[in-house]
């Protein structure tokens, strides 16, 4: 016969013997209302519960705290050639003072300007005055060797070597180059505490898979006598291969060494808002394309944008409404991002620099079907 379970009998106890267990339960109803009122001090404190616990340091803290950072060791580097290039780089350092970057900030330009403003229109030296008083740069007069060639593009091709005289900083432990036609949404000083490595770039995305190479348009980088030597020896007319620009001779230096930067964080470029394939930003096939998470995720935005202008251009009214990025259905994010990062560049451009945009070219441009526009 199957046995059933039984409950043991009662048995009555005396009422003058405590009950066991009484005091346990005394002790429990404590430990709850410590933990209620701890909870409680939580919620108004706004502290994480975890707070209270003993626990290691995550493993994504940064190496070095940073309120124990000699920020003087580290520097960004910008230089100029024209009004135009010196209002981009006077607009990046308001941007790296209004965000809070703590870093050291530099700018190279011709040795023929001044700070000595003769007049109201004396608008270089408005901007270099500006640039030193309101947000503290290091202003250092060079001798740019620029060559004047007859055509605009292959003079700012040479100017473009410029860069290079940011490796002769030997003053500082590490200097960021940063083009100058960009807006900042974030300062960039997380990059300086990266791994100790020669130089760290970024790929060209949009010319991902069928072409790997860097792009010179962000260089972080350890000052070097020796590597600023060389690379002011490889821009000799006599050594230089012809059709050479920056990033060529970049790409041949660091092309398998240089630490690769994520694009998605510092290399979004502004003509990704009028694309229709992603793949090459996003980095696969099968994520989708969000144009305001991708912004939200990105430190900064490139103005590269073939065929328009650069943003301190006006764009010609016939490529505006040729190229303009359109809506799909009702979702006009991309239009609306596109149009505002230009709207938000030339705003900050009168009030930053007192300029207005330059003239739109033609389009298409005269002995051309539609190439690119200069700039």
């Amino acid at each position: 016969m199957m046995s059933r379970f039984s409950p043991p009998p009662y048995t009555h106890r005396s009422a003058s013997r405590s009950v066991p267990g009484s005091s346990f339960f005394r002790r429990s109803r404590l430990l709850y209302i410590a933990l209620a009122v701890a909870l409680l001090y939580l919620l108004l404190t706004g502290r994480s519960p975890l707070s209270l616990l003993p626990h290691r340091a995550p493993k994504h803290a940064p190496s070095l705290p940073y309120k124990n950072i000699d920020w003087s060791r580290y520097a960004y580097f910008q230089y100029a050639t024209s009004t135009a290039y010196l209002c981009n780089s006077v607009m990046i350092f308001e941007a790296l003072h209004r965000l809070g970057s703590k870093a050291d900030r530099i700018l190279l330009y011709p040795e023929q300007w001044d700070t000595q403003i003769e007049s109201q229109s004396d608008r270089d030296s408005q901007l270099l005055v500006k640039a030193r008083d309101w947000y503290n740069v290091r202003l250092v007069p060079v001798d740019i060797p620029v060559t004047r060639a007859k055509d605009e593009q292959n003079d700012q091709q040479e100017a473009s070597f410029t860069k290079f005289a940011a490796w002769n900083t030997a003053r500082y432990e590490r200097v960021l180059y940063l083009a100058s036609d960009v807006t900042l949404f974030n300062h960039l000083d997380e990059l300086f505490l990266l791994p100790i490595t020669a130089v760290a770039m970024m790929r060209e995305y949009w010319s991902l898979p069928s072409k790997r190479a860097l792009t010179s348009r962000l260089i972080l980088l350890q000052p070097s006598d020796e590597e600023f030597e060389r690379l002011s020896t490889s821009i000799r007319p006599d050594i230089r291969q012809a059709g050479d620009d920056d990033a060529d001779i970049l790409n041949r230096f660091y092309g398998d060494t240089a630490l690769v930067l994520p694009h998605q964080v510092y290399g979004l470029l502004s003509s990704e808002f009028r694309a229709e394939d992603h793949k090459g930003y996003i980095g696969n096939t099968y994520d989708l394309w969000d144009p305001e998470k991708v912004l939200r995720e990105a430190s900064l935005v490139h103005f590269l944008d073939e065929p328009f202008p650069k943003p301190w251009i006006m764009w010609p009214h016939a490529l505006l409404a040729e190229k303009h990025p359109q809506c799909k259905g009702e979702d006009c994010r991309n239009k609306d991002i596109w149009t505002f990062l230009y709207d938000d560049f030339r705003k900050r451009r009168k009030d930053i620099c007192a300029l207005l945009s330059a003239t739109a070219p033609e389009w298409p441009p005269k002995n051309s079907s539609k190439k690119a526009l200069p700039g």
